[in-house]
């Protein structure tokens, strides 16, 4: 009894942090060094990801009754879980991208929006680029045409302003040359 207690703030904790989850990914940490583990746990505070090393049993009393119930048979041998509930391609593109580095580091599987992958799938949501790229590069494509219409309306004033500019010098002249004539007849 006195250990279902123990465990229980565990089960808790894991279950408030995949509440409101955009994506969970799983990895085998084993064989990373002090220094790559502290740099990959820098790399994922900084992307606001939450990873935390948790027993597989823990993680799967609060799994049981969830979406992330796909993500049980995962949990063989050391397990360490990427929470993110902001950007869901985010642990996926960090982890994997550590991976390449050290390969030591394992992407067992993962659930992003809800939809359960194993380890290729989530390599492939790492090439996903983040919704701030997404965005960034939409905007990037709206404003071009825009840009290239301005820049178009630009050369046609420039041009269209000179040729004004000298239809208006050329006009004033033919006047004064046509009334130089008559007051010389005079």
């Amino acid at each position: 009894m006195a250990k279902v207690e123990l465990k229980q703030p565990i089960v808790e904790e894991i279950s408030a942090s995949i509440k409101d989850a955009q994506s969970v990914v799983l990895v085998d940490y084993r064989g990373l060094t002090v220094e790559q583990d502290t740099r990959l746990r820098k790399e994922l505070r900084e992307a606001g990801i939450t990873y935390k090393v948790y027993k597989n049993t823990m993680m799967n009393f609060a799994f049981k009754g969830t979406d992330f119930e796909a993500l049980v048979p995962y949990l063989e041998g050391p397990s360490a879980v990427a929470i993110s509930t902001s950007d869901a391609t985010a642990p996926a593109r960090v982890l994997c991208k550590f991976a390449k580095e050290a390969p030591k580091l394992e992407v067992k599987g993962g659930m992003v929006e809800g939809i359960a992958y194993d380890a290729a799938g989530i390599a492939n949501i790492a090439k996903i680029p983040s919704r701030e790229e997404l965005l960034s590069k939409l905007f990037g494509s709206m404003q071009a045409p825009i840009t290239n219409f301005a820049r178009v309306m630009n050369q046609l004033a420039e041009k269209g302003g000179a040729s004004a500019a000298e239809a208006a010098s050329e006009t004033a002249a033919e006047p004064a040359a046509e009334e130089a004539p008559a007051e010389a007849a005079e």
